[in-house]
């Protein structure tokens, strides 16, 4: 599968639309999808769209991480660090576009699938649109600079308890706790968001676009300080017992005995 099959563009106007193309994986991700939806983003700074819809085809937005075993040879440690990094390069190119972005999301948004709608200026959920961080399930933290997205947009206990505990919430509740602007009937999803979007392109592209960067610049001043270091802690977790133990109940349906090492 190419990257142009991966990703499926949309144009109405001033507004771009970018659709995740693996409905069959549940749009997952994994580093092809990842290194395409980078390289999109970055390609962004040269295109005359004023606002940029994210959404995912088939039923759902997108679960996550791509956990299937990848075919390569186990890779050098230090080639293994710049592996675990793409993701939070993807999200940095997400947050990075200049243009205005809304997330449109439906279904599971799980994850890495939760990550990219953070990334984004506003998100536009369905009613049927279900979100969580499940990685601590697999003994794994939450990694691609997320935290800090999360954090802004639910606080700090909420942040915590999402993240910490791996549970899933649907549309409602995430909205009172401000992760979705909006929550619509599915069937109602597109057009309000193409509604928000076009709102925006409506707007002085450069005052909008100076507003939003920065406001980016200051809520997010400490994430490049900080949050490069989640790579590190995922290569830590991935080599610890509880990682396997977690992977192995995960797999059989059982309930992990964690035991810290």
């Amino acid at each position: 599968m190419t990257s142009e099959s991966l990703l499926v563009t949309e144009r109405d106007g001033d507004v771009l639309t970018m659709v995740l193309n693996r409905p069959k994986a549940m749009n997952a991700l994994n580093s092809e999808l990842m290194s395409a939806i980078e390289a999109w983003a970055r390609s962004l700074i040269d295109d005359p769209a004023r606002v940029v819809i994210i959404r995912g085809a088939g039923k759902h937005f997108c679960a996550g991480a791509d956990l299937k075993p990848s075919a390569r040879p186990k890779p050098a440690l230090v080639q293994a660090r710049r592996d675990a990094q793409l993701g939070g390069r993807m999200l940095r190119a997400l947050a990075d576009i200049p243009q205005v972005t809304i997330a449109a999301v439906h279904g599971a948004a799980l994850g890495g699938g939760l990550c990219i709608p953070t990334a984004c200026d506003f998100r536009v959920a369905a009613e049927d649109a279900l979100g969580g961080y499940p990685e601590v399930n697999l003994g794994m933290n939450l990694m691609w600079h997320s935290v800090g997205y999360c954090l802004r947009l639910v606080g700090p206990a909420k942040a915590k308890r999402m993240i910490m505990l791996g549970e899933r919430f649907d549309a409602e509740t995430l909205k009172d706790w401000g992760l979705w602007d909006e929550v619509v009937p599915r069937a109602d999803l597109e057009r309000r968001s193409l509604a928000l979007a076009e709102s925006y392109a409506a707007q002085p592209p450069i005052a909008v676009q100076m507003i939003k960067e920065t406001i980016n610049q200051v809520s997010g001043a400490l994430d490049r300080a900080i949050l490069h270091r989640d790579a590190d802690q995922n290569l830590l977790t991935a080599g610890s017992q509880d990682r396997q133990r977690a992977i192995a109940a995960f797999q059989s349906g059982e309930v992990v005995d964690y035991r810290g090492d």
